[in-house]
C-alpha cells in the first residue's frame, strides 16, 4: 500500500506543460463572459436581481442583504471586467479570488434562481484561485511554466462527478421504465424539423432517456481512454449540442465541453497551433525548468494532500446526502441542489396561501405572485424551502399591519414527472409554526403512489 501510495503522488508530481491550464483558462473566461454578457443583453439583471420585490435565502444566508439597483449593475460590471482580466491573464490571481466572491455572492442574492451550472462555476472559480491557470502565455509572460499533474487531476475529477452524478440521478424507475420526464419533454416538440415525426413515440423517449443514463454514466471513462478520447470528445460535443437545443438549460453544455478539454493531453495547444511557432514555440527543454513555485508536490505537503482528500470526500458524499430522507428527491426537493441531478424531474406547482387570524378566525387568501416574479413563483411551487420562506414572510407582513397574530397555511398541488396533481403541502400545517433545516420535512406530504402517464404513440 506504501508503494502504491508513493508511486500515485510521484505520478501526480510529475511535471507537465501548462499549456491545458492556459487553454482551459481562456475558454472558461470566454464562457464567463459570455454568460455575463447574456444578463446584460436579455435583460436578465433586472428581471432576476432587481425587479422582484421578494428574495428567497439559503438556509443560514438569510442574513445576505438585497441590493439596490445601482449596485446589482455595478456588481454585473465589475465581474464583467474579472472575466475579461482572466481570459487574458491580467492580474490572474486576484482577478481569479475577487470573481470567486463576487460571482458566490451574486448566487446567494436568490435561491429561486438556482442553477447546476451556476454552481459549478463557483466551485472551479474557487478551485482557480489556487491553480496555475496562467502557465502558459499571458499579456506580461512570455516564458511557458510546467505544472504538476494534479493541477489537472482535480479539474478533471471535478467535471468528471457532474457527469458520473448526473449519471446516478437518472437510475431511477421513473426515467428508465417510464421514460420520464423525457416523455413530457419530447412530446412538446414534435414540431421540430426533419425528425418531429418520430419524437410522437414513445420508443423514441425511452431511446433518448437510456443514452443519457449511459452517456452521463460513462463518457469520464471514455475520456479518460487515449484510444478513445477523440471519438468520445466529438460524442460529447454532439450530445451537448443536442440537449442545448431542445431544452432550455442555459450555459451547462457550453461548460462541459470546456471542461472535457482538460482531459486531453496537457500539451494539446501546442499540438493543435504547432503551426503557429511564435505563439506556442517553447525554446529550450520541452519541459521548462520554470514551475509555478507556489505550488508545492503532493508527497512533501500534508496541507495539500488533506485539503485535496476534503475537497474530493466533499464533492463524492455531498450528492448521496437524499438517501438520508425516505421520500424521491425529485418530489421532496431535499438533496436536489449542489447535487448534478440534472434533468431528472418536470414539476409543475400551483400555491394558494390562507392567512388565518388566530383570534377573530378570519381568513384570506394570498396570491404569491403578489409578492413574486412569475420567474420566482415558477421555481416556488415544486420547492418546499422556498413555499416555506414565502410563507414567513407573508405572516411576516400581516403582523406588521396589525392583522395578527396569524397562521399561515398553503394549499398547493404539484404534478410530477407525468402524474396527475397531487397535494404537496399538509394544509393543516401553520407554516410560521415551522423551523428550516436539513432534517425532514414531515409537512411535506408523500409522494402519490401512482405510475407516470405516457403522452403520445407506443408503437
Amino acid at each position: 500500500m506504501t508503494e502504491l501510495r508513493t508511486q500515485l503522488f510521484a505520478r501526480l508530481d510529475s511535471h507537465v506543460p501548462g499549456y491545458g491550464l492556459y487553454a482551459f483558462r481562456i475558454l472558461f473566461g470566454l464562457t464567463l463572459i459570455y454568460s455575463l454578457g447574456r444578463f446584460w443583453y436579455y435583460g436578465w439583471v433586472e428581471q432576476f436581481f432587481i425587479k422582484p420585490s421578494f428574495h428567497f435565502k439559503y438556509w443560514g444566508f438569510a442574513w445576505i442583504p438585497d441590493l439596490s439597483p445601482v449596485m446589482v449593475y455595478g456588481l454585473f460590471t465589475v465581474l464583467t471586467l474579472l472575466a475579461v482580466f482572466i481570459t487574458l491573464g491580467i492580474f490572474y490571481r486576484i482577478s481569479a479570488v475577487l470573481f470567486f466572491f463576487g460571482f458566490s455572492f451574486l448566487q446567494l442574492l436568490d435561491a429561486a434562481n438556482y442553477l447546476n451550472h451556476y454552481y459549478l462555476v463557483v466551485l472551479i472559480s474557487f478551485l482557480m484561485v489556487f491553480l496555475p491557470l496562467d502557465a502558459g502565455y499571458s499579456w506580461n509572460k512570455r516564458t511557458p511554466q510546467s505544472v504538476p499533474l494534479w493541477t489537472y487531476a482535480i479539474l478533471r475529477f471535478q467535471f468528471g462527478v457532474v457527469y458520473f452524478y448526473a449519471g446516478l440521478a437518472k437510475l431511477n424507475a421513473d426515467w428508465l421504465l417510464s421514460a420520464q420526464p423525457m416523455n413530457i419533454w419530447m412530446s412538446a416538440r414534435t414540431d421540430t424539423p426533419l425528425i418531429g415525426e418520430f419524437l410522437k413515440f414513445s420508443w423514441s423517449h425511452y431511446a433518448m432517456s437510456w443514452a443519457g443514463f449511459l452517456f452521463d454514466t460513462t463518457i469520464v471513462l471514455w475520456l479518460c481512454l487515449g484510444k478513445t478520447r477523440k471519438i468520445a470528445f466529438l460524442t460529447l460535443v454532439v450530445f451537448h449540442w443536442v440537449t442545448g437545443y431542445f431544452f432550455s438549460i442555459g450555459l451547462f453544455p457550453l461548460i462541459m465541453v470546456v471542461g472535457a478539454a482538460t482531459f486531453f493531453p496537457p500539451n494539446w495547444p501546442e499540438q493543435i497551433f504547432k503551426s503557429m511557432p511564435n505563439l506556442f514555440k517553447i525554446t529550450g527543454p520541452y519541459l521548462s525548468p520554470q514551475r509555478a513555485q507556489y505550488l508545492p508536490d503532493l508527497k512533501n505537503s500534508g496541507l495539500l494532500r488533506a485539503a485535496m482528500l476534503g475537497w474530493i470526500c466533499f464533492h463524492l458524499f455531498m450528492p448521496l446526502r437524499h438517501f438520508i430522507y425516505k421520500d424521491p428527491v425529485t418530489w421532496t426537493e431535499q438533496g436536489m441542489r449542489f447535487s448534478w441531478k440534472v434533468m431528472v424531474r418536470e414539476k409543475n406547482g400551483s400555491v394558494t396561501f390562507r392567512v388565518r387570524n388566530k383570534a377573530t378566525g378570519r381568513e384570506w387568501q394570498v396570491s404569491p405572485r403578489s409578492y413574486l416574479s412569475i420567474d420566482q413563483e415558477r421555481e416556488m411551487s415544486g420547492q418546499p424551502e422556498l413555499i416555506l420562506q414565502l410563507a414567513k414572510h407573508i405572516g411576516s407582513e400581516f403582523n406588521k399591519k396589525g392583522r395578527g397574530p396569524v397562521a399561515v397555511y398553503a394549499d398547493a398541488l404539484v404534478a410530477w414527472n407525468g402524474r396527475p396533481r397531487a397535494r404537496f403541502i399538509d394544509p393543516e400545517v401553520d407554516l410560521l409554526q415551522v423551523e428550516e433545516g436539513f432534517w425532514q420535512k414531515p409537512w411535506v406530504l408523500p409522494p402519490p403512489n401512482l405510475k407516470p402517464i405516457l403522452l403520445g404513440a407506443n408503437q
